[in-house]
């Protein structure tokens, strides 16, 4: 089918060929007519009109060569109705139940010993921890019981009073450290009167709760020593003195007379010494009066310290005169620990005009609890054996 765009450009053409031709015409340059070229020309002009007359008549009957098209597209002939749209069903939100659980309880906090506490091996303290009974049902004969991990020396059920519904309750039980250094977990949890274990809303894992702690050892501290002065406390010191063979022993009194033929032990501040010197801390110790005759001096019990040192200078007493006696002794440094005695030191001195410097470092012996004893012996005769300790004592 020819569609009236297509053909009016067809009209369109020919009327453009024939106003071409007329304009030929209407532009050829005048020429004077003849008579007889007149009626010729008007013939012709009529036989022209008709023309035109009869060329617009045929134009108008012409019909333009159809365009060929490309096949039209063929929709596909239905054999079923279209689906029927079915409308989205109503949801309604499912109504809320008010339905609550007899037995529940909440976790509120930790009131005493935080996660991660730190304690000494063994020592004890008590947990506690705040619940709430969020339950419909009371708590009665209700208990807090032991669940799992370490149970700390816990008691493994402990009773609960009567809790209401709503009702907060603080729950504690009295637990002791392990022994050893470490972390330490124990899980609580909370059994009804028929042997039910409740859960626990914001517990761990839904049904319990915890304590947690963490075992030290003791730093260790600095041990001050205390020193111990030999001379100042040489009166405590259980004096005793024998001959040779020494059996039994006569006991003496610190500051006895210097006459004394079982020896004595004084002090003597400010006499002078065998090395011309007369120093204020001066105890003599004169053994019995008899040929290797001796005296001993037992003190009180000294802890002894990492560091610690005897010290003391040994020597005579001079005569008036500052001249030496004929003294000749042994000098001896023992200690007693569990009711044994060990030697510790020993010297052979006579009167030189010289004093012997000691200077014993105690520190094999320190952490034990022992008593010191200082000893004099004579070599042979006792006479003139003045035997001094130069300010002796026990000090860092």
């Amino acid at each position: 089918m020819k569609t009236q765009k297509e053909r009016q450009r067809w009209i369109g053409m020919l009327v453009a060929i024939l106003l071409t031709s007329l304009a030929c015409n209407l532009f050829a340059p005048p020429v004077t007519p003849q008579p007889e070229a007149i009626y010729t020309s008007v013939a012709q002009t009529l036989e022209a009109q008709l023309t035109q007359t009869a060329f617009a008549n045929l134009v108008g009957s012409l019909t333009p060569p159809a365009a060929t098209l490309p096949p039209a597209e063929v929709s596909p002939t239905l054999t079923e109705a279209p689906p029927t749209a079915v409308p989205s069903p109503t949801l309604v939100p499912p109504t809320p139940t008010n339905t609550r659980v007899c037995d529940l309880a909440r976790f509120i906090r930790d009131v005493t010993v935080p996660d991660g506490t730190r304690f000494l091996p063994n020592q004890t303290f008590t947990k506690t921890w705040r619940l709430q009974n969020i339950g419909t049902c009371t708590w009665s004969g209700y208990s807090l019981v032991f669940d799992s991990g370490d149970a700390m020396g816990g008691s493994a059920s402990v009773p609960i009073g009567t809790v209401n519904p709503g009702q907060e309750v603080d729950l504690s039980v009295n637990l002791t450290a392990p022994g050893s250094e470490g972390k330490y977990r124990g899980y609580w949890r909370i059994r009804n009167a028929s042997g039910v274990l409740l859960p626990v809303v914001g517990g761990y894992q839904g049904k319990s709760f915890y304590v947690e702690i963490r075992v030290v050892l003791p730093t260790p501290t600095a041990v001050v020593s205390s020193g111990f002065d030999l001379y100042s406390r040489a009166p405590e010191a259980q004096w005793v003195s024998c001959g040779s063979p020494c059996a039994g022993g006569t006991v003496l009194s610190f500051g006895g007379s210097d006459a004394d033929p079982n020896g004595f032990v004084v002090y003597r501040g400010g006499y002078r010494l065998e090395d011309g010197s007369s120093p204020a801390k001066v105890l003599e110790t004169h053994p019995m009066w008899v040929d290797n005759g001796m005296i001993s001096g037992l003190y009180p019990p000294y802890t002894v310290v990492a560091g610690d040192r005897l010290r003391a200078r040994l020597g005579f007493l001079a005569k008036p005169d500052g001249t030496c006696g004929v003294g000749n002794v042994q000098f001896q440094i023992n200690y007693k620990e569990a009711g044994t005695l060990h030697p510790l030191g020993s010297w052979t001195d006579s009167c030189d005009g010289n004093l012997i410097n000691i200077d014993l470092d105690l520190t094999p012996l320190a952490g034990k609890t022992v008593q010191f004893a200082l000893v004099v012996l004579a070599n042979g005769p006792s006479a003139q054996d003045w035997a001094v300790w130069v300010n002796p004592r026990i000090e860092p």
